[in-house]
């Protein structure tokens, strides 16, 4: 089993740094050929969803990683990444890869000051700590999203088919039972 992380821009080697600990197989994706090694799963890390998104495009990745997400390749997405799978943004015309019915609020905790630690109940796992920078959280879910996790009332993480998307980041903490969910969901597909 392979996963590749998006390497692009933001927190990539801190989920590689996971992955190595679950020895679990990871490559980076840095540009189109990249894209040519097989691999299992996916990771979206957190950064800049604008800058990766405009990334993706421009060193014509976008299509064909919509398209692997499209066709069941199994995801997991953090703060940035949650963004790239969302069908809406508030305050954003358009979308990135959108193969998630939900609308998310960006930065939505405030800037780089209103970042928080904090320890909340993940649907299937239980206790997860939970460190959000910059976060953003989901607004509103379509049909088939599948809450997960919910801190002040407000929607922290979720499951729609084959991706699982977080507002915060699992990779930051010692707490490796997301990704040992991811890894299983990629191992099961």
């Amino acid at each position: 089993m392979t996963v590749a992380v998006l390497a692009l821009q933001g927190a990539f080697a801190e989920h590689e740094k996971v992955l190595k600990r679950l020895s679990v197989n990871c490559i980076e994706l840095r540009q189109a050929k990249d894209l040519e090694t097989p691999y299992d799963g996916i990771i979206l890390p957190g950064g800049e969803s604008t800058v990766q998104g405009k990334l993706l495009k421009e060193l014509g990745m976008f299509d064909t990683i919509k398209e692997q997400i499209e066709n069941g390749m199994p995801v997991l997405a953090t703060c940035a990444g949650l963004i790239l799978l969302a069908s809406e943004v508030e305050g954003q015309e358009g979308c990135h890869f959108g193969t998630i019915p939900m609308c998310v609020r960006r930065n939505a905790y405030g800037r780089q000051l209103g970042s928080f630690h904090t320890v909340a109940e993940l649907k299937g796992v239980g206790e997860v700590p939970m460190t959000f920078i910059r976060a953003p959280y989901v607004a509103e879910t379509g049909d088939g999203v599948e809450v997960l996790a919910t801190v002040d009332g407000k929607i922290v993480g979720v499951q729609y088919k084959n991706q699982m998307a977080f507002a915060f980041h699992p990779e930051l903490d010692n707490d490796t039972r997301i990704h040992e969910k991811f890894a299983a969901m990629v191992r099961d597909k």
